[in-house]
């Protein structure tokens, strides 16, 4: 490929000034609409190109040092094999020589959060979650081109992606290969492209992503949705959608791994003579018996009315701490009553025994250890 310096018409001290002097010169000699010939639309490209080189600073000074596989930037000398490689051989930025990126990409991974109830986690549930993505461009299908057109090869790496030039270098003349300026090193050009998603292939929209969040997930889980995810450029395939789950906290139960705890209130007479009462679960009405005797902590356990594993079938079981109340106010036949309850039982008197820890921390060890 020509020097740039010498497509201009230029020194190589030439200062930023009498480049831009000479490319709006040139500019208005060849350009198509002044000069409708094959040749100055070839050298116009050409003039383009090493103004859009040597206009830039950074580019300026690695197309004078050979570019940036030739030296490894500003470490000075080569920064390994890979940079030694891709002086000779022309590779850059992960592009093999020749051969042009694809304008298909992957799209991005989308992160969506959902709030669920206790009683979603104890079932499962379905939702139909609003996302605001990138979708398929309905009116060219990624094809990024107005309709009737498509992409063209680019005049100026003829398809390959990829511009060599000579520099001059401390090894002598040395080729170099770089991504090419005009096609982005795609290989192609876009003339016309596409008005509704502006050459991309996509657009933002709002998707509805149904969702069958299964029984067990609990505040911090990640489900993945493989394909569920943003569209990726012209059409590329779909990422992935997460979906980062949290759990609303329930006002009479709470979770413990694969059971439901609840703590149920019973009264002085009924922890005596026992009862049977009603309690209202995730499930629905159940009944349940509290024996004769019952002591304050008692754990009475419902089997299989807990939370189903997430990655298990047979549920966990629904234990209730029992909490005896006392009365704090008794009228004076309330009080004859008991009395005379006290007098007939001969309790003892209030002594010290054994420690007992608190009735919260009490409720919890036996949760976990019955």
């Amino acid at each position: 490929m020509a020097d740039h310096y010498e497509v201009l018409g230029v020194s190589r001290e030439a200062t930023l000034d009498e480049i831009k002097k000479a490319y709006r010169r040139l500019a208005r000699e060849l350009h198509p609409d002044v000069n409708p010939g094959e040749d100055a639309s070839e050298r116009f490209k050409l003039v383009t190109h090493a103004y859009d080189v040597l206009s830039d600073t950074e580019q300026r000074r690695r197309y004078d040092m050979g570019g940036d596989s030739a030296f490894g930037g500003g470490a000075g000398g080569f920064s390994g094999f890979g940079d030694i490689f891709e002086t000779f051989f022309g590779a850059q930025g992960g592009q093999r020589a020749g051969r042009p990126r694809s304008r298909r990409e992957r799209g991005q991974d989308a992160l969506v959060r959902v709030t669920l109830d206790l009683g979603d986690v104890v079932f499962g549930a379905h939702r139909d979650l609003e996302v605001d993505t990138a979708v398929l461009c309905e009116t060219c299908e990624g094809s990024c081109c107005q309709t009737g057109t498509s992409p063209v090869t680019c005049d100026i790496c003829h398809g390959s992606g990829q511009v060599q030039r000579t520099v001059r270098s401390l090894l002598g003349n040395v080729v170099t290969s770089a991504p090419c300026n005009i096609c982005q090193g795609y290989g192609t050009t876009i003339p016309y492209p596409c008005a509704t998603c502006q050459g991309q292939g996509r657009v933002r929209a709002r998707r509805t992503v149904s969702l069958d969040i299964p029984a067990g997930v609990e505040t911090g889980l990640r489900l993945q949705l493989p394909g569920s995810g943003e569209v990726g450029p012209a059409g590329g395939p779909n990422g992935d959608l997460y979906l980062e789950v949290t759990v609303n906290p329930h006002e009479t139960f709470s979770r413990d791994g694969d059971d439901l705890l609840a703590t149920l209130e019973v009264s002085m007479p009924d922890a005596i003579l026992g009862t049977t009462t009603t309690i209202e679960s995730l499930d629905g009405p159940v009944d349940l018996e509290v024996r004769p005797g019952v002591q304050a902590g008692d754990v009475l356990t419902i089997k299989g009315r807990g939370i189903t594993p997430l990655r298990g079938t047979q549920r966990g079981d629904l234990r209730v701490g029992v909490h005896v109340v006392t009365p704090t106010r008794l009228d004076a036949k309330e009080r004859a009553l008991i009395e005379e309850f006290a007098k007939k039982t001969k309790s003892p008197p209030p002594h010290l025994a054994e420690f007992h820890q608190g009735l919260f921390a009490k409720l919890r060890d036996r949760f976990r250890n019955s």
